[in-house]
């Protein structure tokens, strides 16, 4: 049976003006991901996989190339119509948290399912909290919350409306060796829960080796 392609890309570059003239941050890659794999992006800093990944989930705009999401053609979408996409298909991790600093923990999960409509965002984001062990944490602010806390929040954030597509950026990169070790535990369990498609940036081999596949990127190609 063929297994549904949920992320395609075709001939990506990226090009960006510098005092040195242009260059190249993404240089013609092609890859296809299916629905439920996790694929590791690794590669030396500077290779162009943070680059990669942004344009895979629709937060840029490649300068030449195609990107089916789900079967939508990013390339051919407004920035209205991708942000609408990205809130519906799509989730994202960061090394940086991205948490809203004057929001709970609670109604920062909340947010993505209100933005999508939905009428019991309270029950789901309280129940997806208390998954990732801050049931207890649920009225704090960012600011009271540990780093490793903070991408919990993060994680639950990301999880809760089941996208077709999690996106993860470095997710351990702030984190101290078993803060870290313990949020890619999670990472793998919620994922294989939601059978969502992982798509992870990682400098560490061994979170990269918990993928199915490995992708290394060399100066904005894909070996």
């Amino acid at each position: 049976m063929d297994r549904k392609i949920v992320l395609k890309a075709q001939e990506l570059s990226k090009q960006v003006s510098s005092p040195e003239g242009e260059l190249t941050i993404v240089d013609n890659v092609s890859l296809e991901i299916a629905a439920g794999e996790t694929v590791a992006l690794v590669g030396a800093s500077g290779a162009g996989k943070s680059t990669l990944l942004a344009m895979l989930a629709g937060l840029d705009v490649p300068t030449s190339g195609h990107i089916w999401l789900d079967g939508q053609d990013l390339t051919t979408l407004d920035e209205d119509a991708r942000a609408r996409l990205r809130a519906d298909r799509v989730g994202f991790v960061f090394q940086a948290f991205h948490l809203v600093p004057s929001l709970t923990a609670l109604e920062n999960v909340m947010l993505p399912l209100e933005l999508s409509g939905r009428r019991d965002a309270r029950d789901i984001a309280r129940a997806m909290l208390k998954r990732v062990g801050l049931g207890s944490r649920s009225g704090h602010y960012p600011r009271q919350l540990s780093g490793g806390e903070q991408q919990r929040v993060a994680l639950a954030r990301a999880s809760v409306v089941r996208p077709a597509v999690l996106f993860a950026d470095e997710p351990t990169g702030n984190l101290d060796t078993v803060t870290g070790a313990n949020i890619c535990q999670l990472l793998f369990d919620l994922n294989a829960e939601s059978q969502t498609t992982l798509v992870l940036v990682t400098h560490e081999r061994h979170l990269a080796e918990r993928c199915g596949r490995i992708l290394t990127m060399t100066a904005g190609r894909i070996d």
